[in-house]
């Protein structure tokens, strides 16, 4: 693996870590400049994101100048069906991974996603964090360089298989990890296809903003739709 690729590494775990310093001296500045202590942690993963994606984009500059004339890439029209292609594609590997989870048991509520809207309640413009800096940068880190360093030693199965195993666990949701895991096979897919990081970045962002936004409009009614189905479940499960 590249050097540079090790310091990006370096970069997004420390960001990851960065609220164990980074929040206790915001709750001292908000406690000093009299503001509302309930937005640190929002404000906090904008900076630490923000921050991080800065980094890792001047780290990359210069690699992706060069890979702007790689022959191998796809041609743009080729890119943007795929970009395109992948977001339809993201919603289907989904589903299918939806489905396995129920029938091994797994419950669909998400603590990630009830989170990430509750941060988004609470402080509305983490939907930037959320649904366009935070794809970008898992994009590049679990796609670009943890699976592309892995795919120029294993096949493309292999080094799919455990870049979005890594992925999955890094999103710390371990029932729903068939789920993660599926989506990082799909991003994967969409890489190798076109040689082209924009892509997975493009479907990873519009997935996460849809996701978002259902969760967030039609809140209400997904959970009552949720009871009424493990009321059904219960139901029939009666009569086994």
């Amino acid at each position: 693996m590249k050097k540079e690729y090790w310091i990006i590494l370096l970069v997004y775990i420390g960001m990851q870590l960065s609220s164990i310093i980074g929040v206790p001296l915001l709750q001292w500045g908000f406690q000093y400049w009299g503001i509302n202590r309930i937005l640190v942690g929002p404000i906090w993963l904008i900076i630490s994101f923000t921050l991080a994606l800065i980094i890792i984009l001047l780290i990359l500059r210069k690699e992706w100048s060069i890979q702007g004339q790689d022959e191998k890439s796809s041609s743009l029209s080729h890119s943007l069906l795929w970009a395109f292609l992948g977001f339809f594609l993201a919603l289907f590997s989904q589903y299918v991974a939806a489905i396995i989870e129920h029938l091994l048991g797994i419950q669909p509520d998400s603590k990630n996603t009830q989170g990430i809207l509750q941060l988004i309640e609470t402080f509305p413009l983490m939907i930037v964090v959320t649904s366009i800096i935070g794809p970008i940068l898992e994009e590049i880190v679990f796609r670009k360089i943890i699976f592309g360093s892995l795919y120029q030693r294993f096949n493309f199965f292999l080094s799919a298989l455990i870049s979005s195993v890594i992925f999955a666990a890094a999103h710390m949701e371990f029932p729903h990890i068939i789920l993660y895991t599926a989506m990082g096979l799909t991003f994967a897919f969409l890489y190798v296809k076109t040689n082209r990081i924009i892509v997975p970045i493009f479907a990873h962002v519009t997935m996460n903003t849809l996701v978002v936004l259902v969760q967030s409009v039609y809140r209400d009614d997904i959970e009552r739709l949720q009871r009424q189905l493990e009321a059904v479940q219960n139901f029939i499960g009666g009569f086994l």
